[in-house]
């Protein structure tokens, strides 16, 4: 979780506020650990697809002992559920990496190894920061491009933003701040790439389930892991492995 940045100026009206709360809540809120080393697995199958996941603590795993216990595993549990394939998958990413922080940093290993399917998970830390939206987009657009780019006959699913209304540990007003931010990124986000082909933005997760996050109560657990993997597949109907 990236350290909490007032500086957009819609916040200024609250800005003692939600500086006060902000730094409670940095106070109070355990930093979990990134899954456990390493990050490259493989889960056996025919014709086995080649899968990146990409992105913040979401693709360090945050939350879940392992990779295979986060989106990397599940995911490849989704495609051997759905296609009857096998997965060779890495992830790359890094706690509270923003979207510049993976085009700048992470992007260049990421589209160094051919892949097929790739899930860039990025957003709560440019929300979190209150990023402007044009530099949001921007970047994410920017990162998508390359990925195609460098494997041109991939698909890439790109995931945003989580629901910060429905995180209990936030306070309001810092709740309702992130949320309207996050919204507005989102938003921007989806229209930057859905000109793009092979390319699937995810809608807005369902309401969470109990047991849905880790002991911080910020990132998913292994259950939240697994039925993000799900909602990541029910969301792109269109995607089709199977015949590949």
């Amino acid at each position: 979780m990236k350290p909490f940045q007032f500086t957009r100026l819609a916040a200024l009206p609250l800005a003692p506020v939600l500086v006060t709360q902000a730094r409670q809540l940095r106070r109070d809120t355990p930093r979990l650990p990134d899954a456990a080393l390493p990050w490259t697995g493989s889960r056996p199958g025919r014709d086995p697809l080649r899968l990146l996941v990409l992105g913040d603590s979401t693709a360090a795993g945050v939350g879940a002992e392992t990779q295979d216990e986060a989106l990397p595993g599940w995911i490849a549990q989704q495609i051997a559920e759905r296609w009857q394939r096998g997965t060779t998958w890495r992830a790359i990413g890094e706690n509270g990496a923003t979207a510049k922080d993976v085009l700048d940093r992470f992007l260049g290993e990421a589209a160094s190894v051919p892949f097929d399917l790739a899930l860039l998970t990025v957003g709560a830390n440019d929300a979190l920061g209150l990023r402007s939206r044009a530099a949001f987009t921007r970047d994410v657009r920017a990162i998508v491009l390359a990925l195609r780019a460098a494997s041109p006959g991939a698909s890439v699913l790109v995931s945003l933003m989580p629901r910060f209304d429905r995180f209990a540990l936030l306070p309001e007003p810092l709740r309702a701040t992130l949320a309207r931010h996050a919204g507005s990124l989102d938003t921007g986000a989806r229209l930057a790439v859905g000109d793009l082909e092979g390319v699937v933005a995810i809608p807005t997760p369902p309401p969470y389930v109990e047991g849905f996050f880790a002991s911080d109560e910020f990132h998913p657990s292994s259950l939240g892991y697994r039925l993000w993997a799900q909602f990541v597949f029910d969301s792109a109907p269109a995607l089709d492995f199977g015949s590949r």
